[in-house]
C-alpha cells in the first residue's frame, strides 16, 4: 500500500513538472493555458514518434486526432442556413444569416483558418463556431475557405485555393446569388490563415481585371515573415503555448517541403546572413529596430550573421517568395492594400509580424487599426468553446467582430 502511495505521489510530481511552464504574470488563464499546452505538446510528441517509425507523416496524425477530438464537440444554430460548396474547385462552408424584411443586400467576409497551414478546418467547430458568431453579430455572409493541407500540398498550392475561392466569391454572379453588396467585402484569416488573408489581398490589389475589391482585410495574430526568427517577440516568448520558435519553424519547414536539418540554421538566421546575396534586397523592409516601438524592442538585440549557408535559399526559394512572406512585399503593392485591422498579442512570437505589417502599411498611406493585447497568447481567438474556454478568446473575438461592424 505504501509503495502504491509513493508511486502515486511520484506521477503526480512527474506530471506537475511536464505540466508547469512559467508564464507572465499578465498572462490571463494562465493554468488552463499549461493544461493545454501539455495536452498538445503529449499529442505532438505521439504524432512524431508515430512518424519516426514511418507509419504516417506526424502532421496526418495530429490532425486526424484534432478533428476526432472535435467531433466530441456539438455547435449548433436555428437561425444561420450552413452549406458547403465548391468555388473554381475549392471547397468553402458559407454561412448565411436569414434575410430582414426591408434588407437587399448585405456585407461579407471571406474568412481562412489558422493552423500552421497544415492543422484544423473549415468544418471544425471552433472555426464553424466563430463564422457562426460572425455571421449572427454582423449579420454578414461568411465564407469560410477549406484550403488543401500539407502534407496533401505545400506551398504553393494553399495559397493558390485561397486566391482561386476569393475571386470566383467576387464575381458579381456569384455575389448577388448570395445578396452580397459589392462594396462591403472584407477578407480575413487568423495565424497561417491570416498569412493567406494577407498574401490574397495582395495578389488582389494588382489584379487589373479585377472589378470588385475588398473593402478591408482583418488579420488575427498572422505569421507574415520566415526572414527573421530572432525578433522581439520571437526571443521573448520563444518557449511560450501555444506557438513555441521551434514548432513555427517547423511549421514554415513543412509548408515549403523543406528538409529539417535546415531548422538550426533558420533559428540563428544563417539563411539571411550579410553574405547571403538573395536576402539583401530584402533587409530593409524588415528592419524591426526601426518598425517597432521602443516598448516592444525593450533590450532586445538584433541577430545579424556576418556569414551563412546561402543553399537555404537555393533549395528553399519560397524563403523570399511574397506570396508566404507578405511582409517582404516592395511598397508600391502595400500602397495599394485596402483599410487593415491587424490583432496582435503580447505572449506570442508572431507579435511583431503583425506590428512590423502594421508600420510599413502605416508608411504606406494606407489607413491601419493595431489591436494589441497584453495578456492574450497566440490562438487564443478560437478558444472559447467548453473546455478550451478562455477569457482571452472572447475578449478578442469581441474586439475583432466590434471593429468589422463600424467598418464594413
Amino acid at each position: 500500500m505504501r509503495a502504491a502511495w509513493v508511486l502515486l505521489a511520484a506521477l503526480a510530481a512527474l506530471s506537475a513538472y511536464y505540466v508547469y511552464l512559467p508564464l507572465p504574470g499578465t498572462v490571463s488563464d494562465p493554468w488552463k493555458l499549461m493544461l493545454l499546452d501539455a495536452t498538445f505538446r503529449a499529442v505532438q510528441q505521439t504524432c512524431h514518434l508515430i512518424h519516426y517509425l514511418r507509419l504516417s507523416h506526424h502532421l496526418t496524425v495530429l490532425n486526424y486526432l484534432i478533428c476526432t477530438f472535435d467531433k466530441l464537440k456539438s455547435v449548433s444554430s436555428e437561425d444561420i442556413n450552413i452549406t458547403d460548396a465548391v468555388f473554381d474547385g475549392v471547397e468553402v462552408r458559407v454561412f448565411e444569416p436569414p434575410a430582414k424584411r426591408d434588407e437587399r443586400l448585405k456585407r461579407s467576409i471571406v474568412y481562412i483558418h489558422g493552423g500552421g497551414w497544415a492543422l484544423a478546418s473549415a468544418r471544425t467547430s471552433l472555426y464553424n463556431n466563430l463564422c457562426r458568431i460572425m455571421a449572427e453579430s454582423l449579420n454578414a455572409v461568411v465564407v469560410s475557405v477549406e484550403y488543401r493541407l500539407v502534407p496533401e500540398v505545400c506551398f504553393p498550392e494553399q495559397f493558390h485555393d485561397a486566391l482561386r475561392a476569393t475571386k470566383h466569391f467576387l464575381q458579381p454572379d456569384v455575389l448577388a446569388e448570395y445578396s452580397v453588396d459589392p462594396s462591403r467585402i472584407a477578407i480575413s484569416g487568423d495565424s497561417a490563415g491570416g498569412n493567406l488573408a494577407a498574401a490574397v489581398c495582395q495578389q488582389l490589389s494588382k489584379d487589373e481585371h479585377l472589378t470588385i475589391r475588398p473593402k478591408l482585410q482583418a488579420l488575427i495574430y498572422p505569421v507574415l515573415q520566415a526572414f527573421d526568427f530572432n525578433t522581439p517577440s520571437y526571443q521573448q516568448n520563444m518557449n511560450m503555448p501555444v506557438l513555441p520558435r521551434y514548432v513555427m519553424i517547423n511549421y514554415w519547414i513543412d509548408y515549403f517541403n523543406g528538409n529539417y536539418d535546415f531548422a538550426h540554421s533558420l533559428l540563428i538566421n544563417n539563411h539571411t546572413a550579410l553574405d547571403v546575396g538573395q536576402a539583401l534586397s530584402f533587409r530593409g523592409r524588415l528592419n524591426w529596430t526601426s518598425l517597432l516601438p521602443s516598448s516592444f524592442k525593450k533590450n532586445y538585440k538584433p541577430v545579424i550573421q556576418t556569414t551563412g549557408k546561402a543553399e537555404i535559399i537555393q533549395e528553399i526559394p519560397a524563403l523570399l517568395d511574397v506570396r508566404a512572406v507578405p511582409l517582404l512585399a516592395e511598397n508600391e503593392t502595400l500602397q495599394l492594400q485596402p483599410k487593415t485591422y491587424i490583432l496582435t498579442c503580447e505572449n506570442d512570437v508572431l507579435r511583431d509580424d503583425g506590428v512590423m505589417y502594421a508600420k510599413r502599411l502605416e508608411n504606406a498611406g494606407v489607413e491601419v487599426t493595431l489591436d494589441h493585447f497584453d495578456d492574450c497568447f497566440h490562438g487564443c481567438m478560437i478558444f472559447t468553446i467548453w473546455p478550451t474556454d478562455f477569457s482571452a478568446g472572447i475578449q478578442t473575438r469581441n474586439s475583432y467582430i466590434k471593429w468589422l461592424d463600424e467598418n464594413l
